[in-house]
Order: C-alpha cells, then sequence, then structure tokens
C-alpha cells in the first residue's frame, strides 16, 4: 500500500522498459469541472536532469507547483493535449479525456516507445504501448511531472476565461461545482464553455433550478 509520505520514484518506469524504449508519463486535469477544457499531458523525464520535488500536483501548493512546471518544461520532453468543452460535449467526458491524451502524446517529439498512464484504464487507439498505473502520480515520477504540467496548464486557461467571464469564480474553482458558481449560473446563466452534457448545466438550461447538482 502507497503510503501518505511516499514519493514517486522510476520503479514503473525501470519494470516497463523494454529495449531501452522511451517512456512517457500520461495525466490529465479537468475531468470533473462544469466549465472549461479537459487537459492532459506527456512527459519524458531525462534521468538525469530529474526536478527535484517532483510529486503528484494535488499535494504541492501553487508556487511549487508552478516553479516544478518550470523546471519540467526546462528538463523534459512535453507534450500537451485538450479536448474542447464541445467535444466534451459530443463524445462524453471519458471519451474526450482519451483524446485530450491522445493529442498529448502525439506532441511528443520523438514519439515514445511507452506510456504509462494514470488511472486503471489505457485509453483505445495509444500509438505506443501503455499501461494503466493506479494512483500513478504518487508513484511514477514520469506521471508526477504530467499531472503537474496538465494541471497548471488548465489553471491557467480557466484563469484567461475568468477574465472573459467574470462572477463565475473560475480564478479560484477553476470550474468546479462549488457554492460559488452555482448560486452565478443561476444568477448570470451558462456560457458558451459550461458543459451542457453534464447534468447540473442541462437542469440550468431546461430551467430547473431545483435540481442544480
Amino acid at each position: 500500500m502507497i503510503g501518505a509520505s511516499t514519493l514517486p520514484d522510476l520503479t514503473a518506469e525501470v519494470a516497463f522498459a523494454e529495449n531501452g524504449a522511451t517512456i512517457c508519463g500520461v495525466d490529465e486535469a479537468g475531468r470533473g469541472p462544469w466549465a472549461g477544457p479537459v487537459v492532459a499531458a506527456a512527459v519524458v523525464l531525462d534521468r538525469g536532469r530529474i526536478p527535484p520535488g517532483l510529486d503528484d500536483s494535488k499535494k504541492l501548493t501553487p508556487r511549487r507547483r508552478a516553479a516544478l512546471f518550470d523546471a519540467v518544461r526546462a528538463s523534459a520532453a512535453v507534450g500537451v493535449g485538450i479536448a474542447s468543452v464541445e467535444e466534451i460535449d459530443a463524445l462524453n467526458i471519458l471519451r474526450a479525456n482519451d483524446l485530450a491524451m491522445l493529442r498529448a502524446i502525439g506532441a511528443l517529439q520523438p514519439a515514445p516507445g511507452a506510456a504509462l498512464i494514470d488511472g486503471n484504464r489505457v485509453p483505445p487507439g495509444l500509438p505506443c504501448r501503455a499501461r494503466a498505473l493506479v494512483g500513478g502520480d504518487r508513484r511514477s515520477l514520469s506521471i508526477a511531472a504530467a499531472s503537474i504540467i496538465a494541471k497548471v496548464t488548465r489553471d491557467r486557461i480557466m484563469e484567461e476565461l475568468a477574465g472573459a467571464h467574470p462572477g463565475y469564480g473560475w480564478e479560484r474553482n477553476r470550474g468546479y461545482g462549488t457554492p460559488e458558481h452555482r448560486a452565478a449560473l443561476i444568477r448570470l446563466g451558462v456560457t458558451p464553455h459550461h458543459r451542457r452534457s453534464f447534468r447540473p448545466i442541462h437542469n440550468i438550461l431546461c430551467g430547473k433550478h431545483n435540481l442544480l447538482h
């Protein structure tokens, strides 16, 4: 069992290595929010230049995440993939998440030989060997690095959207269904950046304000 204080390492990468294949870690941010895109990142670490302090993005302060974002960008190969709100509504969030991961891996140059995916499933159609790793952002340094890239990238997108659509608190809640966001939906209505396929947003559009959950 992974302890609360356990830091990620390269055990999973070494175990999955085959014929010296380049291995990327893949993670996403933004599956649960009511607004904004889903963002995935794929990272191939340079094992001689791994930034110290890499960990699951959820365990880091915003300042530390930002510093590690810059450090990973400067020392590793990074690919980012985004699935839009329109794609989320057309495909569903799971398939849109798969699409973002596929795009993130596809953005890596050179292409990786294998991928470690955070979670319990491997998206279909990946261009390389892949293995799902439950709790991967707490176990694998490559996935931890990807979690930081995905989280910071998406947070910055939501901050930009908050400037264009003030009142929803996206700079704080990142599009999640907080009380502030719920109240703003009632007061201000639905924006083009809300996920209409999500039940709370669908209910607002149908006038069912009392079912905003």
